[in-house]
């Protein structure tokens, strides 16, 4: 029978009637793609293992004794040696998908855990803490603010001549009444301004009494003459009428008539005269004196500046207050304009407060602020200007106290703390401040449990003033939070009170 081959244990099997199984022909030794054929070596190995099970001395069942079919040799095939090549375990990819097998499930185990346990506990010492409890009520907006005492009113000291300090009446910081001299100043050169402007009066109004006198003298000497204008004219009149009779009875010569005729006519003419030379020569010197009367007014209230310029030098009080400012020494010379110190209204006060200018659009006159205590009493002010001009940053408000205001509790320049009310108070549920907020910028807080506990507990906090923080949500009146600072307790979800 024709021998077939076993592809699966690379070997040739004889017909039946053979004893021996015949080795597969090898192949020759310059083809290495049939020498390194899985196929060839599987049969090999096959072979080899088949040797080693038949025995040393190739005994058959019966005891008879058969020759070992000897395996192809190596060397006779010229084909290499096969070796068998042991699998690692342990391989890189098996590592790693050991490893997050691994992870998984220690994460999964600690997600239980915190689950079962409700997460890691840090015990803490309660008296340490800050608790606070959610409470209901009025949340007013409002701004802290810190505002500067000012004076209702201030009235300053200026030099309105300039001068040598002479003396000095009262010090700084001296209670004064109004036209309470405060120092006195000399100014040579206005003296003798004083001195120059007086003369000129003076001799001002000498020449308007010389015009006055002129003016009487020759009054009088134009009333004498026309007087005696009169007298002639009168006398000559008479005699006229008188010759003028005798002429029309050629009692008398023509020209004893026609003489006296022209003295009367000529007496008359000139008394027209003298009476409008009269009328005219008063009415000149009327504007004349009236010219002079000018002149003299206006030395006058030169005078009188003068004069009041050297009253100048005399520096008073100009209302009742407290002298807060002098900045003058004796012998100092003090320039016209200088400021020397100013006077403040002490029983009435005012507050100027610097605010951010982000509230700038919010904050109207009529608004509302309450001061903390003075005194161990808050007052109420309302805002009653408010600056338009912005300066590094900040713009500028005046408020008054509605009420009597602390006059001998505050001081000029003292800082006064305000809440400035921005609007209407609103209901709302509301947590007290804390440093808590900085950990967790208000999306979640300690609550307490009764058990001595507190638990970690998402909330949404809205608008906040100095005081409150608004709760949207994730907290009820009456539940209690740890508001103080959360920076030692870590990542832990529960805290133990000792």
């Amino acid at each position: 029978m024709t021998p077939r081959h076993d592809l699966r244990r690379g070997v040739f099997h004889q017909p039946s009637g053979s004893m021996t199984d015949t080795p597969a022909p090898s192949e020759s030794s310059d083809s290495p793609d049939r020498r390194n054929s899985p196929l060839l070596s599987t049969s090999r190995r096959a072979q080899e293992r088949r040797a080693n099970t038949s025995g040393d001395g190739g005994e058959s069942g019966d005891g008879t004794s058969h020759d070992e079919t000897p395996s192809p040799s190596p060397s006779s095939s010229g084909e290499g040696l096969d070796r068998k090549i042991e699998k690692k375990t342990f391989t890189p990819k098996r590592i790693a998908i050991l490893s997050i097998a691994v992870i998984a499930v220690v994460g999964l185990a600690y997600l239980v855990w915190s689950t079962a346990t409700g997460g890691q506990t840090l015990n803490v010492d309660r008296d340490k803490l800050t608790i606070s409890t959610v409470e209901r009520g009025p949340f007013q907006e409002f701004i802290s603010v810190t505002a500067t005492v000012r004076p209702d009113r201030t009235v300053y000291l200026d030099a309105v001549e300039g001068g040598r300090v002479e003396e000095l009446y009262v010090r700084e910081g001296a209670i004064v009444e109004k036209g309470e001299p405060i120092l006195r100043l000399s100014n040579n050169d206005l003296r003798l301004s004083v001195l120059n402007s007086e003369a000129q009066v003076a001799e001002q109004q000498s020449n308007m009494e010389q015009l006055k006198l002129q003016m009487e003298q020759q009054s009088l000497s134009l009333q004498q003459q026309l007087a005696q204008m009169e007298y002639e004219i009168r006398r000559l009149s008479r005699e006229f009428e008188r010759q003028e009779r005798l002429f029309e009875k050629n009692l008398i010569s023509e020209e004893a008539y026609l003489d006296t005729k022209d003295e009367l006519t000529y007496q008359q003419r000139r008394l027209d005269l003298t009476r409008s030379a009269y009328v005219q020569d008063s009415l000149a010197q009327q504007t004349r004196l009236a010219n002079m009367r000018q002149t003299e007014q206006r030395l006058q209230r030169n005078y009188d500046v003068l004069r009041e310029s050297m009253s100048n030098l005399r520096v008073t009080a100009p209302i009742s207050g407290q002298l807060t400012a002098l900045d003058a020494e004796i012998g100092q010379i003090i320039s016209s304009g200088t400021r020397l110190g100013q006077v403040d209204q002490v029983d009435s006060y005012r507050l100027r407060a610097q605010i951010d200018e982000y509230y700038i659009e919010r904050v109207h006159s009529g608004q509302v602020a309450t001061t903390q205590a003075i005194a161990g009493t808050e007052y109420e002010m309302e805002v009653t200007r408010v600056y338009p001009e912005v300066e590094s940053g900040t713009f500028e408000v005046d408020l008054r106290f509605t009420e009597d205001a602390p006059s001998n509790a505050i001081r000029r320049g003292q800082s006064v703390r305000l809440k400035l009310e921005l609007g209407s108070p609103e209901e709302a549920v509301l947590l007290s401040r804390g440093g808590f907020y900085q950990s967790t910028g208000g999306n979640w807080a300690f609550v307490l449990t009764g058990d001595g506990e507190a638990v970690r507990r998402e909330i949404r906090l809205g608008r906040q003033n100095p005081n409150h923080f608004e709760v949207q949500s994730g907290l009820q009146p009456g539940d209690r939070v740890v508001t103080s600072s959360y920076d030692t307790f870590g990542e832990v979800e529960r805290l133990s009170f000792e």
